[in-house]
């Protein structure tokens, strides 16, 4: 008879747990999750999914406004039925999600967890045992700790806006910034992106962000760089940004978009003695585990070089079902894992960066503006430029791309460069034409 409860117990229900969870249990494993929040964690719930379903009328009008010396009329975004599809598409997730795991004899337990020994975790007022612990708590938005903070909002609660604001200041250049930056000012709203530093999405390569930001600018976003925000009030019907020298925006309603932390706080990770740090997340060794022998971790929560992002928790979610299922004892071997930032035009990247690639002997990178090629002109897109990176052996190791179609131009070379394809076997590749894949892999 098992002394524990459980196999494994995953502490959050988020990609970073149910990925792995449930093809677990399926090979007769006992496992337990443990939620307090909505099943499925921030990307259905409040990141992704939401994200992705208020930006497609903005695609779309993006499209209409590349083609408008060809079509007639306007179109224009209702903020309230876009936000109603958006509920009609991600409030079943949830419970889909729970099916899901339930249906594989999963125990799902509702409530507050945090570790009371490295075997024990309480659960609201239950208590149960697990051979291995996994924490997979995610990340929350960060708040900037000025005067009047209370008056701003975070990612979560703009995604759930029944009423698009007038004049709205957001706090922050990063992934979130930019993409909500774009949602609203095509929408109608008046954006003011106030940033931290002098560049936005620093990651990204620079030229390719400053073409995204000019599109932005023409859309009607307004950045303000450096901007030194030192607190927030409200003035009448108004609410006021301070920031800089003694300046103020007046806006009706303030986004801090200021970053994202580790969910590590009041989990008991110092009562059993798990390494973590604040701002960078919990400490993970090769196999994912933590500083406590029966303990991992996966997902946004981990202090990792690796980005944040669904498909890297997706990743290590699977590696732990192996691990745990014994399909595997080697350390996790992480692929390209691919980024993008749904603006207008959107940016996308994977592989060794441009900018890393341009200092270094090891690496050619090739530069193509793309919108001298046909295909391109068919859609009239203003801006699309892609840039290569390859070895000295000339196969693709890395690629970041500009246009209204770089995400997917990049999940089509991505093969190319996690196989290190050579020209011989790219050869091998036939592609339907015309398509976004034809017309990628072209400058290979």
């Amino acid at each position: 008879m098992n002394k524990y409860d459980y196999d494994v117990l995953y502490i959050g229900a988020g990609h970073g747990t149910f990925d792995g969870a449930a093809p677990l249990a399926k090979q007769g494993v006992k496992v337990g999750v443990a939620e307090e929040d909505r099943i499925g964690g921030t990307c259905p719930n409040w990141g992704c999914n939401a994200k992705i379903t208020l930006d497609a009328p903005v695609k779309l009008t993006r499209e209409q406004e590349n083609l408008k010396n060809i079509l007639n009329g306007h179109t224009s975004i209702d903020w309230s039925k876009n936000m109603k599809h958006k509920h009609q598409v991600i409030d079943g997730l949830p419970k889909a999600i729970g099916g899901m795991l339930k249906s594989d004899d999963i125990d799902i337990l509702h409530g507050h967890a945090a570790l009371v020994d490295k075997h024990t975790v309480k659960i609201g007022d239950k208590t149960k045992t697990a051979k291995n612990i996994v924490i997979s708590t995610g990340l929350r938005p960060h708040r900037l700790d000025v005067p009047g903070k209370q008056l701003a909002h975070d990612s979560k609660d703009f995604l759930n806006l029944s009423k698009l604001p007038k004049q709205i200041a957001i706090v922050g250049a990063g992934y979130v910034a930019m993409e909500f930056a774009t949602i609203a000012s095509v929408s109608g709203a008046q954006v003011t992106v106030l940033m931290h530093h002098g560049q936005a999405l620093r990651r990204f390569y620079q030229p390719y962000v400053k073409k995204v930001m000019a599109e932005m600018k023409k859309q009607g976003v307004k950045f303000v760089p450096n901007a030194n925000v030192a607190g927030f009030a409200k003035s009448g019907d108004h609410l006021v940004v301070k920031y800089g020298h003694s300046k103020q925006l007046n806006v009706d309603y303030i986004l801090d978009a200021s970053g994202r932390i580790p969910n590590v706080e009041n989990i008991g990770l110092d009562k059993v003695g798990v390494k973590y740090d604040v701002r960078k997340g919990i400490a993970v060794d090769d196999h994912l585990r933590t500083s406590v022998s029966n303990i991992y971790a996966s997902g946004d929560v981990i202090d990792s070089k690796e980005p944040k992002l669904t498909p890297t928790a997706v990743f290590e979610s699977t590696y732990l079902m192996k691990l745990f299922s014994g399909q595997t004892k080697a350390p996790i071997d992480f692929p390209i894992i691919p980024t993008v930032v749904f603006t207008s035009p959107r940016i996308a990247e994977m592989g060794v960066p441009v900018a890393e690639a341009e200092k270094s002997d090891q690496y050619q990178v090739v530069h193509h503006d793309l919108t001298a090629d046909w295909y391109r002109q068919v859609d009239q897109e203003p801006v699309a430029d892609v840039s290569l990176v390859f070895n000295k052996h000339h196969q693709l190791v890395g690629a970041t791309e500009v246009s209204d179609k770089a995400d997917d131009a990049i999940d089509t070379l991505l093969p190319a460069a996690e196989l290190k394809l050579n020209k011989q076997q790219i050869g091998r590749l036939v592609y339907l034409f015309p398509s976004i894949a034809s017309d990628a892999w072209m400058n290979l």
